[in-house]
């Protein structure tokens, strides 16, 4: 089946699934979804995503993290938790939201995906829908999805880019993480996901003054604009700070343990230009609604990127 038939199909059966939570007298809500990835692992994604969420949470803001690295996840680790469930037990059954759901702290939430992530590519319409229903609670009770995804150009990454509302690029100065994450940029704009996502934004990390964060920020959107013709935007830096080995070792945020340093009032500024932000339009135009349920309809129907 071509790419634009397999579109059409899975456009279709999302608005009957959109009808169907219409007719039971439920929407799809408007909490807003972004995936946090990188080209490479070590760049300090994860660390990223949970100091995001501390930040997003001091606005006031009611944020799910959901862990979806298949192959080394660790927000549990680096939030010093045990995670018991994960989202297959969800998809199963055998558990239900409120038991798989993981408290961090007030108004952050963590979501273990586990083997779950895996498990979604294979529900059908029936099983999708209750999913749905079951994750749909917390349409009026967050505001953000924050997704932390593996390092690397995957299928799964891509999926999850695909997805959200909002991708979130991370690198760092290094010369192969720049490579690395231009190689996410075109990953992209080969899926597709250039000209039906709303924003692909960037951060550099662990950069040695904001000068240098500057300099990264201006080769990677050059180089993006040339030869993908992709309008990236560069959101801001995290310096180096050695505040944030300290928090790693006792497994705790550093926006919470070191709420002045350097890397804190750098996340906090990244935080403020990601609320301000305006999106830049409808997925592919064909008024795809937003929210949990669709995220995870989209993800579970790779709605973006070929299977």
């Amino acid at each position: 089946m071509s790419r634009s038939a397999t579109l059409s199909d899975q456009a279709g059966e999302l608005r009957r699934i959109v009808e169907r939570q219409k007719q039971k007298g439920k929407s799809f809500g408007n909490l807003k979804t972004l995936t946090v990835l990188s080209g490479k692992g070590g760049v300090g994604k994860s660390n990223i995503s949970i100091n995001l969420a501390c930040a997003m949470a001091e606005q006031d803001k009611k944020i799910v993290l959901l862990d979806a690295d298949l192959g080394l996840a660790n927000l549990d680790m680096l939030c010093g938790i045990t995670a018991k469930y994960n989202l297959s037990h969800l998809i199963d059954g055998s558990k239900r939201l409120e038991d798989v759901l993981v408290s961090l702290e007030n108004n952050i939430w963590m979501l273990p995906g586990g083997s779950g992530i895996k498990e979604l590519a294979d529900l059908d319409e029936g099983q999708l829908v209750e999913l749905i229903d079951n994750v749909g609670f917390l349409e009026d009770r967050a505001d953000v999805l924050l997704v932390d995804t593996g390092g690397g150009i995957h299928k799964s990454v891509l999926s999850f880019a695909s997805a959200a509302d909002t991708v979130v690029l991370v690198t760092t100065p290094e010369p192969t993480a720049i490579r690395d994450a231009y190689g996410i940029l075109k990953a992209l704009k080969n899926s597709g996901e250039s000209r039906e996502k709303k924003d692909i934004v960037f951060v550099v990390n662990m950069a040695n003054s904001e000068r240098e964060g500057q300099e990264v920020a201006n080769r990677l959107k050059t180089a993006a604009s040339q030869f993908l013709e992709l309008p990236v935007s560069y959101i801001g830096c995290i310096l180096k700070d050695s505040f944030v080995e300290q928090a790693v070792r006792v497994r705790k945020p550093f926006y919470r343990l070191f709420p002045d340093s350097p890397a804190a009032k750098c996340v906090r500024s990244i935080v403020g230009t990601l609320s301000s932000a305006a999106p830049r339009g409808d997925f592919a135009g064909v008024g795809q609604p937003r929210g949990l349920k669709a995220f995870f309809y989209r993800l579970a129907r790779g709605y973006f990127v070929g299977r």
